[in-house]
């Protein structure tokens, strides 16, 4: 259990790709599996997936937004959000931010905790990167942290990011 206003320590590595994608396709997974655009995401569903994500790995900032706040965020045209299904059912989320010209970052991006080990990261990250050089774009970055799982840096290393900064943060928790 943690507690509301607790500073905790992390180190968030951030990451560029200056161009598509060089390492090779992954396999299509076993099953069913779906990812859709979602158009102007109402609020509940998107949290929905913010929490089952991140709870694990202390992602709060979009919980401290207002449902009005959240709301403009994530139904701006110039921020996109991928939702990845597996037999018809959310497992995952990308969301990647247009706002600066010439460039996209990778806002958050995660598996639900029983979508993690089935080969779907690689898979998704990909894709999302791909869907992401569609874009008139020179430069597409991402960060982590040390809370997020353990397997985030190197995804994100092997899908073709490279480290270009590391920072010793604090995330304050919420109630």
């Amino acid at each position: 259990m943690t507690k509301a206003g607790r500073r905790v320590p992390m180190t968030v590595t951030f990451l560029e790709m200056n161009a598509r994608p060089s390492a090779p396709p992954p396999p299509q997974p076993r099953g069913k599996v779906a990812i859709l655009k979602s158009e102007k995401p109402p609020a509940h569903f998107y949290l929905y997936l913010y929490d089952a994500i991140g709870s694990d790995y202390l992602w709060v900032d979009r919980k401290k937004l207002s449902q009005a706040a959240l709301a403009e965020v994530i139904q701006d045209p110039r921020n996109i959000l991928y939702v990845l299904y597996t037999e018809g059912s959310p497992a995952g989320m990308a969301e990647l931010d247009l706002r600066k010209a010439g460039q996209i970052n990778i806002s958050y991006f995660g598996l639900m905790p029983e979508a993690i080990g089935r080969g779907l990261g690689y898979f998704f990250l990909y894709h999302a990167c791909m869907n992401a050089w569609d874009f008139p774009i020179r430069r597409l970055t991402v960060n982590t942290c040390t809370l997020d799982h353990p397997r985030a840096l190197p995804l994100y290393q092997r899908v073709g990011f490279t480290p270009y900064s590391r920072e010793e943060r604090f995330v304050e928790l919420i109630g």
